[in-house]
């Protein structure tokens, strides 16, 4: 299909269109795929395209909705083609150098918030650290629950760094979120009151089976966790343990059925974990928290 295909359709039939196109490529959500598309070539939010429905396509918004299709086609993601997406109500921007954040890293957020406060009233200017931050989702999301908070996202890529610090520019919160280029926790000094990451869990051998969409376009550097997935955890207990401050807490994102492994290697660096591990929405052990004990 090119942009011919959608010349002299009105917005609501472009949009209805391309809803059948993408159903009869079996995509999940075919009709917001389609929304967002056509907003994305209009330049229309939600409103503007309903009030103007009947408006007839330009030549410029069909030929870029053509091109715009074809990409998702491909099972693009619609958060890569429009280069951003929302993470705890907050809308980050994004590049070909960071995973996509996804729902279920909210529930780090979740798990790491529940610690804080469950200590009572979070100390002025409470240290927190992100271990491979990408784009820098979850700290940023911390940052703006904790306005007293000031933290740390480590990655190993400066492309990722580049548009972490971007996103905490566009959120207002540059002057509390420092990011620094290194490999997980190598250049980093404590002590943090909190420490969280959603690092590389994919067994190496399982990337080839998972969703185009993210088997594609997500960097292999962020989801290649070694031959069993759990090289990242490896190489961060002992450091995560060295750079909390004692009673210090800190909420991992783990892999499906990684969550009992993970843990132990937090116990043998000597943490405390808390049982049960935290949950997804879908009801998979997610988080992997605890604390470094106070003495």
């Amino acid at each position: 299909m090119n942009g011919h295909d959608f010349a002299g359709l009105s917005v609501e039939a472009a949009r209805r269109k391309l809803a059948s196109e993408f159903a009869s490529a079996q995509f999940d959500t075919p009709e917001l795929d389609a929304r967002l598309l056509v907003g994305a070539a209009t330049k229309l939010d939600l409103t503007g395209m309903a009030l103007a429905a009947q408006r007839p396509l330009q030549n410029e918004e069909s030929d870029c909705l053509a091109a715009l299709m074809q990409r998702r086609l491909q099972h693009e993601p619609i958060a890569r083609i429009l280069g951003e997406k929302e993470f705890w109500g907050l809308r980050l921007k994004l590049s070909e150098d960071t995973l996509v954040p996804r729902a279920d890293t909210e529930t780090v957020v979740e798990a790491a918030l529940e610690l804080v406060r469950a200590s009572g009233e979070p100390p002025d200017s409470m240290r927190i650290a992100d271990i491979g931050t990408g784009s820098g989702a979850i700290l940023l999301a911390l940052l703006h629950e904790l306005p007293t908070a000031i933290g740390v996202g480590t990655d190993i890529s400066p492309g990722a760094l580049r548009v972490a610090r971007a996103n905490a520019e566009q959120l207002g919160l540059t002057a509390r979120a420092t990011f620094v280029e290194c490999d997980y926790c190598e250049t980093l000094e404590g002590p943090f009151d909190l420490i969280v990451s959603n690092p590389p869990y994919i067994a190496r051998d399982e990337i080839g089976a998972l969703a185009r969409e993210v088997r594609d376009y997500d960097p292999r550097r962020a989801l290649d966790g070694g031959s069993d997935g759990l090289v990242a955890y490896r190489a961060m207990a002992r450091d995560i343990a060295a750079l909390l401050e004692q009673g210090g807490a800190f909420a991992l994102e783990v892999g499906r059925g990684q969550a009992d492994d993970v843990a132990e290697l937090m116990r043998l660096a000597g943490l405390h974990t808390i049982g049960p591990h935290r949950h997804d929405l879908g009801g998979i052990p997610r988080v992997v928290w605890g604390r470094k004990p106070l003495s």
